[in-house]
């Protein structure tokens, strides 16, 4: 899927904080966004990231 070494270097472009891999997305629990992956690339734009709620934090 992605490449661990790109995974360490990529961050959150809204909070500048690190990312963590849930399935087919990449989610900032600081800025509460979740970045999808398509077709293995991810999409790093704010305005593609869906917000996600306290509860999808908690249970990451």
């Amino acid at each position: 899927m992605i490449d661990q070494k790109l995974l360490e270097i990529l961050i959150c472009p809204v909070s500048q904080d690190s990312l963590i891999l849930v399935e087919e997305e990449l989610i900032c629990k600081k800025s509460m966004l979740a970045y999808p992956i398509r077709d293995g690339i991810p999409v790093m734009l704010e305005n593609e990231a869906r917000k996600i709620t306290e509860e999808e934090i908690k249970n990451i």
